[in-house]
């Protein structure tokens, strides 16, 4: 069974970039996660992980019908 909340290295190697750039759509609030512990460690619940993927497919969707390919 695959857990619950992710490590924000573990959402880096979900989306293929780097921890820092996670670390930024954390801290930006772009991609919900919560704080935990004593030293307050990021964790960013799967779900909500999902959700920014999908809103992120519909986002580059929506460019892409604004900015057609033009030959």
């Amino acid at each position: 069974m695959a857990s619950r909340f992710l490590l924000l290295s573990e959402v880096a190697t979900e989306l293929n970039v780097s921890d820092s750039q996670v670390y930024h759509l954390v801290r930006s609030g772009e991609l919900p996660a919560i704080k935990i512990g004593g030293r307050g460690q990021w964790r960013v619940e799967r779900s909500r992980l999902e959700e920014y993927i999908q809103a992120k497919y519909a986002e580059t969707a929506a460019w892409v019908q604004e900015n057609p390919l033009i030959d």
